[in-house]
């Protein structure tokens, strides 16, 4: 398939749509990214997985505060600045006047972005009685409360129509980061009403409008999706016309598209892949370094996973370096710890899993564990954090098959699997990772791990109180180096507690066209403001 018929593809696919949204001139600067799996949904308030994020909050919408071009560093967003009592407890923002929500076929705006749209977003985040709450069938807001916001958040007001105040129920020294943060995106208070007045809110998580650099224009599932430029971003009308994404879930054919001229950017590249693209003089791969982990978490809910000494006697079995060096082909290293060692905090002084399948079986059996049939659950996407989680559960099958545990396989459609993973009665061990939200490590040890997260984001299902007190305390704390000498405490606890078998940390690497310009590889995922390309 070339890049014209690709093209002409989704021009057809949008037929069903207007003049003025479906036929822009394509040959005025369209981006075509080969993306690696289907969105979730549209509204990013109610996923925590990146291929929803890149296809709705990094693209379509913004946010109070966002991140530097490939930094964790905090710049303003929709907010243009922002206050903080003496005590940490009060946060006063002030927002950005002028700023224009994108006309669609299905909506115009009459009014700028305003207080009223931040309420909103909130609100129906963090009041259960709210008519927007429960909208979606299943609507979990996973990540508001994996982050503990009911907690800390104790109210929001509208101060005026530029002003919003956040008070805080306690200090929570990464706020100003979370915010930043895809789940924090803001959406339109009208275009909610609008659906709401018409009967069709589900349109919310299917249609999106928001103030971001691109407006979404159709989607086909498992096919593409495709967006143009918001003429009246407040950042300045970008370089790209139009984007689209083609979604293309193998790896492989992925890397043959992007080498034939069907896309310009491609996601997660196979390790395998990365010399031959380096080769190719019409490409360029850029990388960074990985802040990421892949981990297979147990359900310490269920037996016999609920019991420390199983979980370490079945990380002893399985050999980490061989899966490393066969699933990341070198872009990838051996992982020990929750948090990755490029985010500051991380305890050098954890000592690495020892591989023991002798001493594995001992431990079993004295635990009175015989004759174990297990579950492994290898998620069908291919991330940096996880390139090919088939051929890694296959490997740790016949490593477990050495001390006589039977390891069975499953995997199933991506949403579904992220929604079934997250199930409290699963059976057996997922295989998962996380990807940098904010550059701190709350990010990785609370938002991973933290009770609160049991149910969602907390796929081991562990709460476990000694290691829950630390990172609570270093939420309150705003001193980095305190704060770091109880992260590498807490990560102490979880090594001797082996809620998961922390795999790897994987390298960013990102395959592009020559002619794609001003892209940064950024730790949060896919973003493409300020991207040009060459005529």
């Amino acid at each position: 398939m070339s890049m014209k018929t690709i093209l002409k593809t989704a021009m057809l696919a949008a037929s069903a749509f207007t003049a003025a949204t479906a036929t822009p001139a394509f040959a005025a600067k369209t981006l075509v990214y080969c993306s690696e799996a289907s969105p979730s949904g549209f509204d990013p308030g109610l996923y925590t997985d990146g291929a929803s994020y890149d296809a709705s909050s990094r693209i379509v919408y913004s946010r109070l505060v966002g991140f530097e071009h490939g930094t964790t560093k905090i710049e303003p967003d929709l907010a243009e600045s922002w206050d903080i009592s003496k005590d940490g407890l009060t946060y006063t923002f002030h927002l950005r006047k002028g700023v224009k929500f994108q006309t669609t076929r299905w909506f115009t705006p009459t009014r700028d972005f305003n207080a009223d749209d931040v309420l909103f977003t909130f609100d129906r985040m963090r009041d259960k009685n709210h008519p927007w709450h429960n909208y979606v069938t299943g609507a979990s807001w996973q990540y508001y409360n994996s982050m503990n916001m009911p907690q800390i958040i104790k109210s929001i007001e509208k101060i005026d129509d530029y002003t919003v105040r956040f008070t805080l129920n306690y200090v929570e020294a990464p706020f100003i980061a979370d915010l930043g943060m895809d789940f924090a995106t803001i959406v339109s208070k009208e275009y909610a009403d609008k659906l709401a007045a018409a009967g069709k809110r589900e349109d919310f998580n299917s249609r999106p409008v928001g103030t971001g650099p691109f407006a979404f224009v159709a989607y086909q599932k498992d096919s593409m999706i495709r967006y143009k430029a918001h003429p009246d971003y407040y950042r300045g009308k970008q370089p790209l016309d139009n984007i689209v994404f083609a979604i293309t879930v193998d790896n492989s054919v992925r890397a043959q598209r992007l080498r034939s001229g069907e896309c310009h950017l491609m996601s997660y590249p196979a390790p395998t892949d990365i010399s031959t693209l380096q080769a190719d003089s019409k490409l360029k791969v850029m990388e960074q370094v990985g802040m990421n982990v892949g981990y297979m978490a147990y359900n310490t809910m269920q037996p016999p996973f609920d019991k420390a000494e199983v979980r370490h006697a079945l990380n002893m079995a399985i050999n980490k370096q061989p899966i490393v060096d066969a699933v990341f082909a070198g872009q990838g290293e051996v992982g020990e710890n929750p948090l990755p060692p490029a985010i500051w905090g991380y305890n050098n002084a954890i000592k690495p899993d020892v591989y023991d399948p002798e001493k594995a079986r001992a431990m079993l059996d004295k635990a009175g564990v015989k004759n174990l049939e297990m579950k492994i659950w290898a998620m069908p996407a291919s991330r940096t954090y996880m390139p090919n989680a088939r051929r890694t559960a296959e490997m740790m099958q016949a490593d477990l098959a050495k001390i006589g545990v039977k390891a069975s396989i499953v995997t199933m459609e991506w949403g579904e699997y992220l929604k079934r993973a997250a199930n409290k009665n699963r059976d057996g061990a997922v295989i998962v990772g996380w990807m940098d939200d904010n550059g701190d490590p709350d990010n990785f040890l609370a938002t991973l791990n933290n009770c609160a997260a049991v149910g969602t984001n907390n796929y081991a299902n562990w709460c476990y109180k000694p290691y829950e007190d630390l990172i609570q305390q270093a939420k309150r704390v705003t001193d980095i180096g305190a704060r770091t000498r109880l992260y590498e405490q807490a990560q102490v606890i979880f090594k001797e507690q082996a809620p998961w078998l922390v795999i790897a940390h994987g390298k960013t690497m990102v395959p592009m066209s020559r002619k794609v310009k001003n892209f940064y590889v950024d730790p949060h995922g896919v973003r493409f403001d300020d991207v040009d390309l060459e005529d």
